[in-house]
């Protein structure tokens, strides 16, 4: 359920949504983050910055060229500290006096299990974490965060990082990584959980959108019908992952090179993880069990 490859904004330059409503995509293209990231300007006058993005002074200089006369910005809201979303968040407060909303630091939200194996010193990998992130105010599950004629909720939806959260204007929904309609989203251990990517899926399933406002990518205009595919997908995954245990005793390599068939080589670090993923949510649900330590060096074999 891949859409055509037809999103193709110019890097810098605001492009209006709807009332009240802009994004500019930051000039930081990339197989993690296709286009680039996108910058949400919400409001008329003023204004909530949703996701400043990476560290780019030709970014900032477009963020700040955007503001029509009257316009200033009041808040600065970032969606989970990935380096291509939040280091440009204090170059901005510092240039307007705004501050800086979030979750929490880079390991705000991140679950016991996933403590558990960073600490065997597994690394995160995809798209880097900002381990400088320091917000100004944090915002709680459920919180509301309002300014002059627009209020956006707060969602905890942990997955791709723990301290992730979508953000909710009505019935609009800005989804950051958590849901794109060009990929699905990298979950790698430790920094991403499966088991909460998709308890997150199923809660935004639960609620009506018009339209998801992604990262990186189109808008969604499907909400509901790509939240069932993205769960089935996973699901699918989880499937194969089982069947190839059915095999005997594998560990995540070994499964990754089974399942991932005709993956490009060059892809199959991205695919281990993502394997991995999968196998700690597996032992979760007690369908699978390692008589070793949980980490990515494991053997795993299917529970009878």
């Amino acid at each position: 359920m891949q859409p055509p490859d037809d999103f193709d904004p110019t890097h810098g330059v605001p492009e209006t949504l709807s009332d009240g409503l802009r994004r500019l995509v930051a000039p930081n293209p990339s197989p993690m983050t296709y286009r680039g990231t996108n910058t949400y300007l919400v409001g008329t006058r003023e204004l909530a910055v949703i996701d400043p993005g990476p560290m780019s002074e030709p970014h900032l200089e477009a963020i700040l060229a955007a503001l029509e006369p009257g316009q200033s910005i009041s808040h600065i809201v970032v969606t989970h500290s990935h380096s291509d979303h939040s280091p440009l968040a204090r170059p901005l407060a510092e240039r307007t006096g705004a501050r800086i909303h979030a979750f929490g630091g880079p390991e705000a939200g991140r679950s016991a299990v996933m403590d558990r194996i960073a600490a065997t010193g597994l690394a995160g990998g995809g798209e880097g974490i900002d381990h400088g992130f320091i917000p100004d105010e944090l915002l709680p599950d459920g919180g509301l965060i309002e300014g002059d004629g627009w209020a956006l909720e707060v969602i905890h939806t942990p997955g791709h990082l723990g301290n992730h959260i979508a953000l909710a204007m009505g019935d609009i929904c800005f989804t950051a990584d958590h849901v794109m309609g060009w990929a699905t989203s990298l979950v790698s251990p430790p920094d991403g959980d499966l088991t909460d990517f998709m308890a997150s899926c199923r809660r935004l399933r639960d609620r009506s959108w018009s339209v998801f406002h992604p990262g990186h990518g189109a808008p969604i205009a499907t909400p509901a019908a790509r939240l069932d595919w993205l769960i089935e997908h996973r699901l699918g995954r989880e499937a194969q992952i089982l069947e190839a245990l059915s095999d005997g005793p594998a560990t995540t390599a070994q499964l990754t090179r089974r399942v991932y068939t005709d993956v490009n080589p060059m892809l199959l670090p991205a695919a281990e993880r993502n394997v991995f993923a999968h196998l700690v949510d597996l032992t979760g649900q007690n369908r699978v069990e390692t008589g070793d330590a949980l980490g990515i060096e494991a053997m795993f074999s299917r529970r009878s």
